[in-house]
């Protein structure tokens, strides 16, 4: 599966569960974190873990691949899921606010993924 698919998985994971501000930075000329930040959220902390859970099922369902072992965060506010050149960040509404990393990331370039949302 080439990166690019991996990333339509996670976006229509996210999706399917009504997660809101999907957004895709590519971050491989800035960093060596990854090539891609994928952020979401969701409006409640059931729903964040909904997200996440979500992600990482259709992942090894479909890609055949977990997370990097060691590496991600899990709590009801921000999870992230590492997949080594993807990293994903389920925010609840207010953590996203608070860490804004949009601006963080900002010399980014933001994926179109209009095509990838139903």
């Amino acid at each position: 599966m080439t990166q690019e698919e991996r990333l339509k998985l996670i976006v229509q994971a996210l999706d399917s569960k009504k997660a809101e501000n999907i957004t895709v930075i590519g971050i491989r000329d800035l960093t060596i974190l990854a090539d891609y930040f994928v952020i979401a959220d969701g409006s409640s902390t059931t729903q964040v873990k909904a997200l996440a859970d979500e992600v990482e099922f259709r992942m090894k369902r479909d890609a055949g691949l977990d997370t990097v072992p060691g590496v991600n965060s899990n709590s009801n506010l921000w999870t992230i899921l590492d997949y080594g050149d993807i990293a994903v960040h389920v925010f609840h509404k207010e953590q996203r606010e608070f860490y804004n990393l949009e601006r963080l990331w900002q010399d980014g370039k933001e994926i179109d993924i209009s095509q990838w949302l139903k």
